[in-house]
């Protein structure tokens, strides 16, 4: 019993020193009142009123009791049922329709009469303490899991955007042998141990797994765990990272008739990728090219997917998806090029396993916020067959301008254009390689490349025409390796 109390203050101390993103506005709510030894070994509930279009439900819980082994004990009950009961081990408590603290069951957030509910194993004689309760309530948006940043700091950071678990079709072999839907611990085990900074669980049109994640996220806390979901429909697939909320997924039926009317839904800080374009669509593969337009807030898409890197093995292979980048581009969009594993299987090995290929992000920091707007600003590369340590950094300078990857650099006609890229964990005979419409301005499209760490300048005059550039950089015998994404030049 002292145990679990001790446990109790420490974590309370460790919440208030690492302030979660809600905690930095006002509550709601505050409700405040105080126990003395009249209420020693009693229950006691706290009425209050939650209202309507609430989607998720904070509190935080203190007490003043505890230099006098005052103890005050919490739970929680909506108008239609008992929610949860943690006692005296955590002070802060999320609920919400796919995910709660452990201790709590998920489920809407049901508008009308809501009790705290309070017991008093022990309060002395002659003691009185005083309890607050802070709640908030969030109509929309989302307190990404893992808050506040893994990592302080800028830097380059691993990850892997499209993994599945026993909450779709995620499998793995028990221990007595039996194909069995797979734990989501898993895959996170899967990660660490290829040394990733970030993953996102993206199961098909469910978000189910938040709630597991809820849980592990405090273990694995030297992992960055993002939520998201694959929609899956008949004109295409597409990562949704950075949210659990509920939206409609059933594009083509009455309540998302059309995709700009589903993608209107998800919250804006979400980041949505287009999965495996290059995949076939048919029975063989049942909605899985993409048909669809290419909506305005599709940020993203997955130039590399695991799965069909292990059936061609090659990222330029029959069911590539740089071929659908490339067009893109061309048009005039600014699409980040990104991979994911697509891993249904995290004790698989080889060309299945988790973290190949990766995506590598140039973030402010390892926080869900930094690592989405890092992508969101294509300050990316992708490491085709997951290497530990495979560097692509691309710097362009005009005049005072600057801009690296996923960058546009404003160049007029005739102004001089340099380039410099700095590379790490390149194989003997490796070369740079430029493509898109900006190499036809390089004197040279391929640069051969020292191995392990090098830095490589390219110089060319700007015409004044809009293009982009890439530099990717292949093996000596012609394999991609790191694909990097575009600079955008613009008059």
């Amino acid at each position: 019993m002292r145990r679990a109390r001790l446990l109790g203050i420490i974590a309370t101390l460790l919440m208030a020193v690492a302030a979660p993103a809600w905690a930095e506005r006002a509550p709601d709510l505050v409700l405040t009142g105080e126990v003395t030894h009249a209420d020693h070994q009693t229950w006691r509930e706290v009425p209050f009123r939650v209202p309507a279009g609430v989607e998720r439900l904070t509190l935080s819980f203190e007490h003043d009791g505890a230099a006098q082994k005052s103890v005050i004990d919490l739970g929680l009950a909506d108008p239609q049922r008992f929610r949860g009961w943690s006692g005296g081990n955590k002070s802060q408590v999320v609920l919400a329709a796919a995910e709660a603290t452990p201790s709590y069951l998920p489920g809407p957030v049901v508008p009308g009469r809501w009790r705290l509910l309070l017991g008093v194993p022990n309060l002395r004689p002659g003691a009185v303490a005083h309890y607050t309760a802070r709640i908030w309530f969030d109509r929309a948006g989302e307190i990404a899991l893992g808050a506040p940043p893994v990592r302080a700091g800028p830097g380059w950071y691993r990850g892997d955007l499209h993994l599945h678990t026993a909450h779709s079709d995620g499998s793995c072999k028990s221990k007595r042998g039996q194909a069995v839907p797979c734990p989501v611990f898993l895959t996170l085990e899967a990660a660490r141990a290829r040394g990733l900074d970030f993953v996102a669980i993206t199961d098909h049109n469910t978000v189910s797994q938040t709630d597991s994640l809820r849980e592990l996220a405090p273990y694995y806390d030297d992992l960055l765990i993002l939520p998201g979901r694959e929609l899956t429909t008949f004109q295409g697939h597409a990562n949704v990272i950075g949210t659990s909320a509920d939206f409609e997924f059933r594009l083509g039926s009455k309540a998302a008739p059309d995709l700009g009317r589903l993608l209107a839904r998800v919250p804006e800080e979400a980041i949505i990728s287009i999965n495996h374009p290059g995949a076939p669509s048919g029975e063989l593969c049942m909605g899985c090219g993409w048909t669809a337009p290419v909506d305005p807030r599709i940020a993203a898409v997955e130039v590399v997917n695991g799965a069909n890197l292990a059936l061609t093995h090659s990222p330029e292979g029959a069911l590539s998806g740089l071929p659908f980048w490339t067009a893109r581009l061309d048009a005039g969009a600014l699409l980040t090029g990104i991979g994911g594993s697509d891993n249904h299987d995290p004790t698989a090995g080889g060309l299945r396993s988790v973290g190949a290929p990766a995506t590598v992000v140039h973030a402010r920091e390892l926080s869900a916020a930094a690592v989405l707007e890092a992508i969101r600003a294509g300050h990316v590369f992708v490491d085709v067959w997951g290497s530990p340590d495979g560097l692509l950094e691309i710097t362009a300078r005009a005049g005072e301008a600057r801009a690296e990857m996923g960058d546009v650099l404003p160049a007029a006609a005739g102004q001089a254009v340099e380039v410099e890229a700095h590379v790490a964990g390149a194989p003997a005979g490796a070369r740079l390689v430029a493509s898109g419409p900006g190499a036809e301005l390089l004197a040279q499209r391929e640069v051969a490349v020292a191995a392990g760490e090098s830095r490589t300048a390219f110089s060319f005059t700007a015409n004044g025409t809009s293009r982009w550039l890439r530099l990717d950089l292949r093996g000596a015998d012609g394999r991609l390796l790191l694909i990097g994404n575009p600079v955008y030049l613009r008059p």
